[in-house]
């Protein structure tokens, strides 16, 4: 390797590993913000929240992943064309894609191994990620308790204390609701102070009350209030274990979780062939039996009919066909309009109970297009964003985080929009997946091309300086125009 490749992957090293945490960093903050309310007073260990964050950031890797080629080509060309170090190696006989070469292999080989990425450890990703967010959202909030307020976190219980010590944990006047006997009986008990803490496996409630009464009162009927019985109680210590679920981390096998977003190429392909034929027999089943039943059943030229039903020698119909409804008297004429909506209603009904049935697999099918599209289509969009960066990064000549970082935005949103709007076409069935998922690569392939083609010829596209100087020599043209037109009406 050349020496001037590896000042140019140097170079580009510090800004590509720089962006990529960035990145990621936005977009973890993005997360967190989306799965705040799932986490919050559930008691989890930061072992817990660790994972499902690093699971959901990889599933966001397929996103970022563009916008980090992107920031970090444009940084880099930008930081060797402020330094002069790029005008140094075209004055050296350098072109602008020999230059750029070593930058091509190492993303190919990054663009590639998004694919793998994408194609294996994002959906094992979203398998954890749907596992581990389902446990905690199973898992009950832990025993806080409120000066005044009442606890609802127990089912079947509420628990209300006056004051809980935040050094010792003692709680004063403490009242308890006990509605969990499932012979309708209700316990009330209150008491001076105690404490109500969770066992260290969390199973178990351990409650232990001073200086307090006990009320239990006993339904014998279905008429509660005008038959039951109150027994009181006076303890000066009390203690009851009482079995709690939901309080510990139960995982759930992630294996479970399967949908298009949770299988790779392989299975995708599977999956699409299995839901194509489903569609193709739902509909079948559905129109077949529309027309031949319903619709066409008088029509040889639609669909075959019997011999009983079909033109005899002479040209006319046979008895069972009817030519026209104009022959029949008014009341004739109803029954056969009464028979034919009854008729037209019952296909629809039919029609629309097979097709709300193949809805879901219709679907799923175009789900898993979209899917199958999007690994496929991560690689040449890493491709196209750094063959968009590079170049501009080149025209612009400025490095840093400020003018690179507002280019990268302004195509990375354009390259947001196009690809949801595209996504949801293809989602809805309205477009073919690969119109779909592909036509942000369509639209942005040729403006990096055309960048890179500026680029090579020292074009400033980005320059203000270079678009002075048209504008001034657009004027100069007129000008010179002008007096050449009045000239020659002179000379005339």
């Amino acid at each position: 390797m050349k020496t001037i490749h590896k000042l140019v992957l140097k170079s580009y090293l510090g800004p590509l590993v720089m962006t990529f945490f960035i990145i990621m960093f936005i977009l973890l903050m993005n997360i967190l913000w989306r799965f705040i309310d799932e986490l919050v007073g559930k008691g989890l260990s930061m072992g817990i929240i660790l994972e499902l964050l690093g699971y959901a950031l990889i599933t966001m890797l397929p996103l970022g992943l563009p916008l980090v080629m992107l920031l970090a080509a444009i940084m880099t060309m930008g930081n060797l064309g402020e330094n002069y170090e790029l005008l140094a190696m075209k004055s050296a006989g350098m072109s602008l894609p020999k230059i750029m070469k070593p930058l091509i292999v190492a993303v190919s080989i990054m663009a590639v191994g998004s694919f793998f990425l994408a194609n294996n450890l994002v959906p094992y990703s979203y398998r954890q990620m749907y596992s581990l967010r389902y446990d905690i959202r199973q898992q009950k909030q832990t025993l806080e308790f409120q000066d005044g307020l009442f606890f609802n976190g127990i089912d079947d219980m509420s628990i209300r204390v006056g004051h809980q010590d935040p050094e010792t944990g003692l709680l004063t006047d403490v009242l308890i609701y006990d509605n969990r006997s499932t012979d309708g009986n209700m316990t009330t008990t209150m008491a001076d102070s105690g404490y109500i803490r969770l066992s260290d496996d969390k199973k178990f409630l351990r409650v232990t009350l001073y200086n307090g009464e006990t009320y239990d009162q006993s339904r014998n009927s279905q008429r509660w209030y005008a038959q039951s019985s109150l027994s009181r109680h006076i303890f000066d210590v009390q203690k009851l274990n009482i079995p709690m679920e939901g309080f510990d981390m139960a995982r759930t096998d992630a294996e479970l979780y399967n949908n298009e977003q949770t299988k790779n190429i392989a299975e995708l392909e599977t999956v699409i062939g299995e839901l194509e034929e489903e569609v193709n027999t739902s509909t079948t089943r559905s129109y077949e039996p529309l027309l031949k039943e319903h619709i066409f059943t008088k029509d040889n030229t639609v669909l075959p009919l019997p011999d009983s039903l079909m033109y005899d020698k002479t040209g006319f119909r046979a008895v069972e066909a009817m030519d026209s409804i104009a022959l029949l008297d008014t009341r004739a004429a109803e029954e056969v309009w009464d028979r034919a909506r009854t008729a037209a209603k019952s296909s629809r009904g039919m029609f629309n109970f097979d097709e709300s049935s193949a809805k879901e697999s219709l679907n799923q099918l175009y789900r898993s297009k979209v899917e199958w599209h999007r690994k496929i289509s991560l690689p040449i969009s890493i491709m196209i964003f750094f063959l968009i960066g590079a170049p501009l990064g080149a025209i612009i000549r400025k490095g840093g985080l400020g003018m690179p970082i507002v280019i990268s935005i302004i195509f990375f949103v354009i390259y947001y929009i196009i690809s949801l709007s595209g996504e949801k076409m293809a989602k809805e069935g309205t477009w073919e997946a690969v119109y779909g998922m592909w036509l942000s690569a369509f639209i942005l392939a040729p403006i990096a091309l055309y960048l890179t083609y500026q680029a090579t010829n020292d074009s400033g596209l980005l320059d203000l300086d270079w678009y002075i100087g048209k504008w001034k020599a657009f004027k100069e043209r007129r000008k010179e125009r002008r007096e050449a037109k009045r000239a020659a009406k002179s000379n005339g």
